[in-house]
């Protein structure tokens, strides 16, 4: 809603200012009572009720869109490494051996929060926990693709699923084997 306002460190820059002004006046009119302390505290009131709104929107959680974007951290090398945004885990997709072209939505293997990875994702450049789970591999029923998911320093998860393969584009989940 508002929170746009305070992403734009100008606008905020812009509050700060009219602010200090309303406090200007205030001494202005102390000293030379000239009889505008209510309009003075009605200004005061409304740089007060937008700081509120600006500081709370800003650390509001992030949407269910959003996450996904960060869902696309990836790192160097034949294994792709993913950073999830709820739990924080890592985990790892050996590279596609038909060279990705479409999203893939799967569950994260560390805390089962389904979301996507896109078909290019960024690059990033990451710590990467030693210790590995057993693999899970998974095959497309359409086009015989094959994926196989870690968990980077934790046990998988039991319920991991890929809900769509990253070579054809099947929505059909793929089969774990």
């Amino acid at each position: 809603m508002v929170n746009w306002f305070f992403k734009n460190h100008m606008l905020f820059n812009m509050l700060l200012v009219v602010a200090f002004w309303v406090l200007v006046l205030s001494i202005f009119d102390v000293v030379f009572g000239k009889g505008w302390m209510v309009v003075l505290l009605v200004l005061y009131i409304v740089v007060i009720v937008l700081f509120i709104i600006g500081v709370l929107f800003r650390f509001e959680k992030k949407s269910i869109v959003s996450t996904v974007e960060e869902f696309e951290k990836t790192l160097k090398g034949g294994l792709f490494h993913f950073k999830c945004p709820v739990c924080g885990g890592v985990f790892a997709i050996k590279k596609s051996k038909s060279n990705n072209k479409k999203p893939v939505r799967l569950t994260c293997p560390d805390c089962g929060v389904v979301g996507v990875i896109p078909s290019k994702p960024r690059v990033v450049e990451e710590t990467v926990p030693e210790k590995k789970s057993m693999k899970a591999s998974f095959k497309c029923t359409e086009c015989g693709e094959g994926v196989s998911i870690w968990a980077e320093g934790a046990d998988l998860y039991q319920g991991v699923c890929v809900f769509s393969c990253p070579f054809c584009g099947s929505e059909k989940p793929l089969k774990r084997f």
